[in-house]
């Protein structure tokens, strides 16, 4: 991996993380688009320890809290009707869908998923997805009338994002919207989903991005960092997801996600042609 392309992605990792436009997909593209090669599957998981280490410090507050009250209801039956030590299992529960599912198709993920035509197919569906969430969705619930099942539906919506091109956000979001959350409370959520998922994901990885296997079946060569050259993707990540937590919190409030919807529509039809073309190879 040369600097520049170390850099570039750090970028764009920090910049698509949080939006539903899917990262995974982004990174993919943007590799394939500027460096005719794949960073891999890996890559990505590690430089999102960046983006939610930026999590982590935007909701430092709340983590504590929410963590401190998981703690104290355990040993306390008493502070188990505690919204704290609630939102703390629906968390956990939550992130199930995703370490199972990640586990069972770890292989798939990291070869054939990657394809560009799933990708390019993924980005434009998963925009009517989300267009239908935003259009039906009544958003009259706020996070104080969170429930089991909302972090059971909301963490199996993010299990679908392990295919690049559906993206996390817009899969939870989506699923909090439908749910009937608004779009401040299902974003709030999701953040705080994220975090087990993807900070275990990276840690399993790092092994994995210094030493990928030589080309999976059906797809590209991968691109393999220096130890420094992720640090600096990783710290890239890091300073721009950070800005991007606080954008998309206040966007969510006062705007819809059509926006989003479109350059999904985009993006993924400009992929088509290329790949359609022969301009772009799918692998």
């Amino acid at each position: 991996m040369t600097w520049i392309e170390a850099i570039i992605l750090g970028i764009v990792q920090g910049l698509t993380e949080f939006l539903p436009v899917s990262s995974s997909a982004h990174m993919r593209i943007t590799s394939a688009l500027l460096f005719d090669r794949d960073a891999g599957a890996s890559f990505t998981a590690v430089t999102q320890l960046g983006t939610e280490a930026a999590v982590l410090i935007y909701f430092a507050k709340d983590i504590w809290r929410i963590t401190r009250a998981w703690f104290v209801g355990i040993f306390n039956r008493a502070e188990r009707a505690h919204a704290d030590y609630k939102m703390a299992w629906y968390v956990i529960i939550g992130s199930i869908p995703i370490g199972a599912v990640g586990f069972a198709f770890k292989d798939q993920i990291r070869s054939g998923a990657r394809n560009l035509w799933l990708v390019a197919t993924m980005l434009i569906v998963f925009a009517f997805v989300i267009a239908f969430a935003e259009y039906w969705g009544r958003q009259t619930r706020d996070l104080t009338g969170f429930t089991l099942r909302d972090g059971i539906v909301m963490g199996l919506a993010q299990a679908m994002a392990l295919i690049p091109g559906v993206s996390r956000s817009g899969g939870t979001l989506s699923a909090g919207l439908f749910l009937g959350l608004t779009r401040e409370a299902a974003a709030r959520y999701s953040f705080l989903l994220a975090i087990p998922a993807v900070v275990m994901s990276g840690i399993f990885s790092l092994e994995d991005v210094f030493t990928p296997a030589a080309a999976a079946e059906g797809v590209a060569v991968f691109s393999v960092p220096s130890p420094a050259q992720m640090v600096v993707a990783t710290l890239i990540a890091f300073a721009i997801g950070y800005a991007a937590i606080a954008w998309l919190l206040r966007y969510v409030v006062r705007h819809t996600l059509y926006i989003f919807v479109l350059y999904r529509v985009a993006l993924g039809s400009v992929l088509l042609a290329l790949l359609s073309t022969g301009a772009l190879a799918a692998t």
